[in-house]
């Protein structure tokens, strides 16, 4: 069974006041296997977010269907989690609050629902930071409180929109890393929106490369894991391969 499944996928918005029609997704398929690493890139306004906000259930495609796990897609769902470019945290509650939020949302009661909070902290090397609020973290680490709160409600996608975009270069270098980490020991299914070339290759198994709403080609990326940037930043491997992802997103 494939995690997700999107089959000739469309979306057209109406400006009522022009009478006019825009055609963002036209005509998209993909299928995405269960624990598989899915990186999407594509030049500004090709559809990226469009198509992650579908497939999240935020906006209703206009022609075609999403499929996670054989169910079609008709709305907001706990079968995907979806992680955001703002780190979208509770001020209010503490760290471990946060990250157990999804699994009360399910009903666990509060002892099993702390533990499971607790053990994907401790994932993100954050265990010492459970009972810390929001502001009291760094943008690093609230963003990987935002990717285990996501995590810790198991869903069967992980959506994520170039949540690494707002935090230094520096940062965010860590932050890959990490998340590559946690992906090699839970094998989550993973659909990961980004404009970064070299992000998406570092991440991924599989590049799509995305075109005026439509995919341009997929890319295979069969770099061995674990996963760092002071072995790959100068793999010769490495560099063609988002060299070739580079010029495919040029001709875009």
């Amino acid at each position: 069974m494939k995690s997700l499944a999107l089959e000739s996928l469309s979306k057209t918005y109406f400006d009522p006041y022009r009478g006019t029609q825009f055609t963002a997704i036209k005509d998209v398929s993909l299928n995405v296997e269960e624990g598989d690493f899915v990186a999407v890139v594509g030049p500004s306004g090709c559809g990226k977010s469009t198509i992650l906000n579908m497939i999240a259930g935020f906006v209703p495609a206009t022609g075609g269907r999403i499929l996670v796990g054989g169910r079609e897609v008709s709305g907001p769902g706990r079968d995907r989690g979806v992680v955001f470019q703002s780190f979208a945290l509770f001020p209010w509650k503490t760290v471990i609050e946060n990250v157990a939020f999804g699994p009360k949302m399910r009903g666990i009661g509060k002892a099993e629902r702390n533990r499971i909070a607790q053990e994907y902290l401790e994932l993100a090397g954050l265990g010492h930071a459970a009972d810390r609020y929001p502001n009291e973290l760094s943008g690093g680490m609230q963003q990987r409180v935002g990717v285990v709160r996501a995590l810790a409600n198991e869903p069967d996608v992980l959506l994520m929109d170039e949540p690494f975009a707002s935090v230094d270069a520096q940062t965010r270098m860590t932050l890959q890393e990490e998340l590559t980490r946690i992906w090699e020991e839970r094998r989550p299914t993973v659909v990961f929106i980004t404009h970064d070339v070299p992000e998406a290759v570092f991440l991924a198994n599989r590049v799509v490369v995305l075109t005026r709403g439509n995919v341009l080609a997929e890319v295979d990326i069969p770099l061995a894991r674990p996963r760092v940037w002071d072995s790959l930043v100068e793999d010769d491997e490495f560099k063609s391969l988002s060299n070739q992802v580079l010029q495919l997103v040029r001709s875009a």
